[in-house]
């Protein structure tokens, strides 16, 4: 896919859907490769969260590498490290964030949140989908509900079916929208976190779909058919 197919697709995304910030553009870097030349080093540590909140309202085009990912526990999941031990365990949303009714249940569900392998990411790059100089591995829209109903249906407008997603409001942005669209090469819809709706400017009323790039074109295709005119 060619890098103009992609920025129109990016255009046209957020004209028909009426967006008021730009899909995100994120692609990760595999341990031992290089950031292509010309992208900038992000200048402030961050959460991943803020990062796509920032590149979505400001239009900038960086990458970041562990360093420069504030949450470790973002950072973990996307490879960039490993998840602390108190993510891991569940005792950070357990006796931290209390939000659960034990440690155990905590950990059950950390252990079935989406991963990559510790260390296995040299880099994540963000930009703008319709500005972006590198070809994503996913794009994240966060939008309103009746903006995801209109991209639901824009990808099923070909084939049919229906959409399956898997969430737990933890590790939202990072996780859910990053790596499980990642790994499973399939769109998903996420909520957000308690992470994500604190750190960010994200509404109450938003929430994200991951999108891998290779159905971009299929959900490209479909909104021209079905955004309202």
């Amino acid at each position: 896919m060619e890098l103009k197919e992609i920025n129109t697709y990016g255009q046209e995304m957020v004209e028909c859907l009426k967006l008021k910030t730009s899909p995100v553009a994120v692609k990760l870097i595999p341990k031992g490769e290089k950031v292509p030349e010309g992208i900038k080093k992000v200048d402030e540590a961050m959460r991943h969260c803020q990062l796509v909140d920032r590149v979505r309202r400001t239009g900038e085009e960086f990458y970041t590498l562990g360093e420069d990912q504030a949450c470790k526990g973002g950072a973990g999941a996307m490879g960039l490290g490993a998840l602390p031990p108190k993510v891991a365990s569940g005792e950070f949303y357990y006796k931290g964030l209390k939000q659960f009714s034990s440690q155990e249940a905590a950990k059950r569900t950390i252990d079935m949140v989406p991963t990559l392998a510790p260390d296995s990411t040299e880099a994540v790059l963000y930009a703008p989908l319709e500005k972006t100089t590198f070809v994503p591995d996913v794009i994240l829209v966060i939008c309103n509900p009746k903006q995801v109903m209109l991209l639901t249906q824009a990808y099923m407008y070909k084939t049919g079916g229906r959409l399956e997603t898997s969430f737990a409001g933890k590790q939202s942005l990072c996780s859910d929208g990053v790596v499980q669209t990642y790994k499973e090469g399939k769109i998903e819809v996420t909520v957000g976190c308690s992470g994500s709706r604190a750190y960010t400017e994200i509404a109450d009323e938003e929430m994200t779909m991951g999108i891998p790039i290779d159905l971009l074109p299929d959900v490209a295709a479909g909104l021209k058919e079905i955004c309202p005119k």
